[in-house]
């Protein structure tokens, strides 16, 4: 069995032997659950959850620490605004013990808490999360969970240890009593009693991965790997538009990874602060690539990774910027995945269109994986599987490739919104395709696709964009009419006087080419 993922100490981890648990009233201790605490602390832990009744009710007294921690909010909140991953002395520990001890003892519990948890986890013995945490013949999940979802929504709102904490035990927990996990279980567990918990633990990390924050998506980061391990909650994941969000964070700290690589050839100073670091990368793909084996079985699984080519585009660019060969493997097992599954299990409602590796194959063309793979092919790696994994997308990218007219790879990569310089961004091939751009339909879809890019952050995008609509104006019949019609002008103009010279360039040539009749004899360098 594989370990849980870690949980880094607490920053006031040295203030634990210290505390004092008479004196803390607020949290309703009973004598023989101050007792317990005392006693667990003195005794090693394969001591304490060596009988299984024991073990459930040291760790209901330290959900009960954790909800009645919660609900007294301490009035200075020493704790809670300790920087993320900072460390103190132990005497600085001590003083934010007396300052604030309800804080103190927050992280003491939950810290106990994974302890428990992750010798559970690592050890094969009778006395497992199922027997400690769910309770009666049924199996039903100890209804103290909710304290650690308290944690996550109001007392441990800004405690980065807390919130870290609390969400990946409970992530542990409900992880145990999904169906796919009933193998490692000594006695049955109820999933219907787990089912809530994971659906309010799920919107919780949907939300951290909606946040633009590289620290707070990182909050998520434990729990939402520890929830990958089952089958039904990488189900639940995806339901709520779990790898949408994943994408989006993947891509965007792909290219701020990118943009602070360039800093740092340039002589600048490090990047941006809030973004993700090759660790937090690593595990976000980790989580993306685990969710690629619910390919085969689920249409909408399949539907959700090739919405608008988001999961391909991610893991190329981190292919693309390579920040360690730890986050190329996984991104290339990914890829592979997609580009191998099939629809065979499950092929959606009847009239839905076909989704299989086809269809992610042709995403991976149009954001020039290609070339990516052939460079890889180059490489001495020492890891077979890595290897094959190569040899397989160099093989399966080549062949649909060859099955391609220039015209479908133009149109796919704009598709993509990954548009790089190539043969179909040419005089030449604007000359021969131009009235392909108005579509079978005659909606021009690809010119406001086009027109959309203009507004990317990705300055080279935007200057493609640019110099692709202006090539569409030149030799589309009344292109000029139909790119202002749909507000071709309107967009490109500010960017005239953008900093980047080169978009700044060929948004001038693409506004002349609107403007101007005789386009030839304006022609700038």
């Amino acid at each position: 069995m594989s370990p849980p993922p870690s949980l880094a100490a607490s920053p006031v981890a040295p203030a634990f032997p210290h505390i004092q648990w008479d004196p803390l009233g607020s949290l309703r201790l009973t004598a023989q659950e101050t007792a317990l605490l005392r006693m667990a602390e003195t005794n090693p832990i394969e001591y304490t959850l060596a009988d299984s009744r024991d073990a459930s009710m040291y760790a209901r007294v330290l959900l009960k620490v954790v909800a009645e921690a919660s609900a007294s909010a301490s009035a200075s909140g020493e704790v809670s605004r300790l920087p993320d991953a900072s460390t103190v002395s132990d005497e600085e520990a001590l003083t934010i013990l007396d300052a604030d001890p309800i804080g103190v003892v927050t992280h003491y519990a939950i810290a106990k808490l994974y302890s428990i948890l992750a010798h559970l986890l690592a050890e094969s013995s009778a006395v497992t999360v199922a027997t400690v945490f769910y309770v009666g013949k049924d199996g039903i999940l100890v209804d103290q969970w909710k304290a650690l979802l308290r944690v996550l929504n109001k007392g441990g709102r800004g405690d980065a240890f807390a919130q870290t904490g609390a969400s990946l035990c409970l992530s542990l927990i409900l992880a145990a009593a999904c169906p796919s996990q009933q193998a490692r279980a000594s006695r049955p567990t109820s999933y219907a009693s787990a089912v809530e918990p994971l659906e309010a633990l799920t919107a919780w990390i949907i939300g951290q991965l909606k946040s633009s924050s590289g620290s707070a998506v990182a909050l998520s980061v434990p729990a939402m790997t520890a929830l990958m391990t089952a089958t039904e909650s990488r189900g639940l994941f995806a339901a709520s538009g779990g790898i949408k969000y994943l994408s989006r964070q993947l891509r965007s700290g792909g290219r701020k990874q990118s943009a602070n690589k360039k800093d740092a050839l340039g002589g600048s100073a490090a990047g941006d602060k809030g973004s993700a670091s090759v660790q937090q990368l690593y595990e976000l793909t980790f989580c993306l690539w685990t969710m690629t084996y619910e390919l085969e079985g689920s249409y909408s699984i399949r539907a959700d990774f090739a919405k608008d080519g988001l999961a391909v585009g991610a893991l190329t660019d981190l292919i693309t910027i390579a920040p360690r060969e730890k986050v190329v493997r996984v991104s290339l097992s990914a890829l592979r995945n997609l580009a191998t599954c099939t629809s065979d299990v499950d092929a959606g409602p009847a009239g839905s269109p076909r989704i299989d590796g086809q269809i992610f194959l042709t995403d991976m063309i149009a954001c020039r994986l290609m070339k990516q793979i052939d460079n890889l092919r180059q490489r001495q790696f020492t890891d077979p599987d890595v290897i094959d994994d190569v040899e397989v997308l160099h093989r399966l990218l080549h062949e649909n490739y060859k099955e391609m007219s220039r015209w479908e790879v133009y149109k796919n990569e704009v598709e993509s919104g990954h548009l790089q310089w190539g043969t179909c961004h040419t005089e030449a091939f604007f000359k021969e395709n131009a009235r392909m751009v108005e579509g079978t339909d005659g909606d021009f879809r690809l010119l406001k696709v086009l027109i959309a890019l203009l507004s990317s952050k990705d300055e080279e995008v935007a200057s493609i964009a640019c110099h692709d609509i202006g090539e569409f104006v030149r030799f589309y019949p009344n292109g000029r009419a139909i790119a202002k019609r749909l507000g071709a002008k309107e967009l490109v103009m500010p960017l005239i006087e953008h900093d980047n010279v080169d978009l700044q360039r060929h948004a001038l040539q693409c506004v002349s080419k609107i403007m101007v009749q005789h386009w030839e004899f304006v022609k700038t360098g």
